[in-house]
């Protein structure tokens, strides 16, 4: 098969969907791997370590997708991108379609298969490819919000740990899961005042012994999350719904109970976002204020440290990637968790999820992929 992967085109996105080593693997596969001129600029990787892994390196984009049999990106295709895809093509890369009806519509006339690296699932039930971002991004929340918190950048000017006699800054945190996790898990290492909302009780359990008493664990009622929000210096959105849109947990009528200058960090604005007020910024702009309180909501917080991101993105897509180039559809059909990945294929949308938040007709995979 021939596998292509060109360079990332969004708003500040250093990211490349194959590493040299992933091109490598592949090559060892009996695969042709074509890449596009300075994809791996964003993290060092020049066009000379593609060639020495087996590449062919070509001038422009268009030559990517006009060649290659599977497209292997980090983001979602921007239009110019979608115009280019093509039936029998396979695209492999994060989509997030549910709050975005203007890709789903160009995947959906492209006649593209897509496999969207979110809704990929494991046998723990975990998905495996949202996983490493989903770390990077909850780190990322910590340093951006600190950051934010900053009286120069509009925030209420607490240092996240405090010092010695003054008391550190409260952090909330909706949603207990990866990003959640590591969100807590930094915030708590640089001393802050840390409390975790979820609605599972086990998760609540097992984050309360992971944590050993160092972070507050909170069942998620519309009381509590008012109480947590209200207290906050800090708050960060890290609610997950597979496929779906986020849920607005906390509306613009609750900013006016929060303290002025607190600081939200959106982290599921990819998703469409958890917070009523938020809207999708850029690194090149990534806050404003709504009532007072900052919001930071970029959507590819992962692509500021692009060499770490990509690193860590190419280690789990690879294994799945392969599959897709050894074996085409067959690979989707015969494995349940690629076809839980299997967002649109030949003009229908496959994913359940994002064909409920966007008012189409949801086909099952395995009837989709029999499909001529």
């Amino acid at each position: 098969m021939r596998v292509g992967c060109p360079k990332e085109i969004k708003n500040h996105e250093y990211r490349v969907g194959l590493t040299p080593g992933s091109v490598r693997e592949y090559v060892a596969h009996g695969h042709e791997v074509i890449i596009e001129t300075k994809a791996g600029a964003g993290i060092g990787a020049e066009d000379d370590s593609y060639r020495a892994a087996g590449a062919k390196i070509v001038a422009t984009a268009k030559e990517v997708f006009e060649k290659s049999d599977m497209i292997v990106k980090v983001k979602e295709p921007q239009p110019s991108e979608w115009a280019q895809l093509r039936d029998g093509q396979i695209l492999y890369t994060y989509l997030h379609l549910a709050p975005d009806p203007e890709q789903t519509k160009g995947l959906l006339g492209s006649g593209v298969t897509a496999i969207a690296y979110e809704t990929v699932t494991d046998d723990r039930g975990g998905l495996p490819l949202l996983a490493p971002m989903s770390e990077v991004a909850g780190r990322l929340a910590i340093q951006a919000g600190a950051t934010s918190l900053q009286k120069a950048n509009g925030g209420r000017g607490i240092l996240l740990g405090g010092v010695p006699g003054v008391l550190p800054a409260k952090v909330t945190v909706i949603g207990g899961g990866v990003v959640g996790l590591h969100a807590a898990r930094m915030a708590v290492g640089l001393g802050a005042d840390v409390s975790i909302l979820d609605r599972s009780i086990p998760r609540l359990r097992q984050l309360d012994d992971l944590f050993a008493g160092r972070v507050h664990t909170r069942f998620s009622t519309i009381d509590a999350l008012e109480e947590e929000v209200f207290s906050a210096d800090l708050v960060i959105g890290a609610v997950l719904i597979p496929g779906a849109a986020a849920p607005k947990l906390v509306t613009r009528e609750m900013l006016s109970g929060m303290k002025k200058g607190a600081v939200i960090v959106d982290v599921a604005i990819d998703q469409g976002g958890c917070f009523e007020t938020s809207h999708a910024t850029t690194h090149s702009d990534p806050t404003y204020e709504v009532d007072g309180i900052m919001h930071y909501c970029v959507a590819n917080m992962p692509g500021a440290v692009p060499v770490t991101s990509a690193h860590a993105l190419n280690n789990a897509t690879l294994f799945y990637g392969l599959q897709l180039a050894d074996r085409g559809l067959k690979a989707i059909a015969e494995d349940r968790h690629l076809r839980a990945g299997l967002n649109v294929h030949k003009g229908r949308v496959t994913n359940k999820a994002v064909a409920e938040a966007l008012g189409y007709e949801s086909h099952a995979p395995e009837a989709a992929l029999k499909i001529a």
